[in-house]
């Protein structure tokens, strides 16, 4: 990558002429949008590679947002516009390609800013669904070519006559009433692993199921660092419903679980679960990967099955109770919730996570085992955060070095205040 700088400034610039001063404001600003796209073909590639492997985040929005300073809003719009813009690679490692790459040339090129990008593909998204691959890419193009110099009035006009020339006869009409709302939920699980939720509730139960979620969508106070919850509602309405799924699948009376958090059927083998290759099956999530498998196994019940090179079941074993309620009780009592710096998650809404993993040998004891709410519990196993037991026999956790040089030990003391 060519290395591009900000035009140097007169030591005096109070005696720069106007065309000076013009020409500055232009050069400068042609910088920065050539280094934001540059900036872009990162966050895609960050994308591509996944960003829970590689940080342990969830998203690459949130990700970008610690590393950048932003609110999540922020940094998404910043990942969604890369990822717009460049072309990225699916989870098998077919290459997806860019929506806009004419607009991405332009914007290379320094010549088209955030604004007229998002403008742009926003006109492309009403484009009729019908309209060919072909059209498609001759109206990205000439929305591309025309925001070089044009302004954003010039794109409305533009956007007029491309619908006027694709889409003549409008919308179609809409039904005039709506049909009558029904209890209806569907669960689909997408290409790119993630499921999309949908349904259509009656008044009284919507009215349950929204005041059940924001009783677990606060946002969380901000904590002794003075991190704030970046979240946006509808993510923190979705960690809500993780949270009552955990709590539902807790209960005594679940069918099928026993009051278990987990029912894990390992169908590999030790060392493959060791290393991290290879596939797990939880009874009411379907195929997950070894890395999952790790992360779900540090507070279940653990069946292993073994299989033939066929794929036949030859043995099923026992049971086997990796944390015992006991154990539970005194946890709950030490750690008082998660065990994060910061996070005020309460014991109900946490897991009994394993420091040294029981894959590897670590033991099911009070020293190996530490309270972490399901954000935190996942940064642990994904991230390049580090916990250990300290002398005084409590938790303390290790930031990465790209947030602590030091990387000063920390702990929560917002549970109890001698810790």
């Amino acid at each position: 990558m060519s290395e591009t700088f900000l035009p140097e400034l007169p030591q005096e610039l109070w005696r720069a002429g106007k065309l000076e001063l013009a020409h500055g404001v232009q050069q400068s600003l042609q910088v920065i949008r050539m280094a934001t796209a540059g900036l872009g073909r990162y966050l895609a590639e960050v994308e591509s590679r996944g960003v829970k492997d590689l940080y342990g985040y969830g998203r690459t929005a949130n990700w970008f947002a610690d590393v950048a300073g932003l609110s999540v809003g922020e940094a998404r719009a910043v990942v969604n516009r890369a990822i717009a813009l460049n072309p990225t690679r699916a989870l098998d490692g077919t290459e997806v390609p860019a929506v806009a790459p004419a607009t991405a040339a332009v914007a290379a090129e320094g010549l088209v800013g955030d604004e007229r990008i998002d403008q742009i593909l926003e006109i492309l998204k009403k484009l009729p669904a019908e309209t060919s691959v072909e059209d498609r890419a001759s109206a990205e193009k000439i929305l591309a070519t025309l925001a070089r110099d044009a302004g954003p009035r010039q794109l409305v006009d533009a956007e007029a006559n491309l619908l006027a020339w694709l889409d003549p006869d409008g919308n179609e009409p809409k039904d005039p009433e709506p049909a009558q709302p029904r209890r209806e939920i569907t669960l689909e699980r997408r290409k790119d692993g993630y499921w999309k939720l949908t349904g259509l509730l009656d008044d009284e139960t919507g009215a349950r199921t929204a005041a059940a979620l924001e009783a677990y969508a606060q946002p969380r106070p901000v904590d002794e660092f003075g991190q704030a919850d970046l979240r946006m509602k509808c993510e923190r309405m979705g960690d809500a419903w993780v949270d009552i799924l955990d709590l539902a699948i807790a209960c005594p009376d679940q069918p099928g679980t026993s009051g278990y958090r987990t029912l894990l059927h390992v169908t590999i083998g030790l060392d493959a679960l060791k290393s991290g290759l290879g596939t797990a099956c939880l009874d009411f999530v379907g195929t997950m990967t070894a890395r999952e498998a790790r992360l779900a196994a540090c507070d279940c019940l653990m069946l292993p099955v073994v299989m033939s090179a066929a794929g036949e079941p030859l043995d099923v074993g026992r049971l086997r109770r990796f944390v015992t309620p006991g154990q539970r009780r005194a946890l709950n009592i030490r750690d008082g919730g998660c065990a994060f710096p910061g996070c005020h998650r309460r014991p109900k809404n946490c897991h009994a996570h394993h420091i040294h993993h029981w894959a590897d040998g670590g033991p099911t004891d009070l020293r190996n085992l530490v309270l972490l709410c399901g954000f935190h519990h996942r940064l642990i196993h994904h991230g390049d955060w580090q916990v250990h037991m300290a002398a005084d026999g409590l938790p303390e956790f290790i930031p990465p070095q790209y947030l602590d040089p030091l990387r000063k030990p920390r702990r929560n003391t917002l549970h109890h205040a001698h810790v």
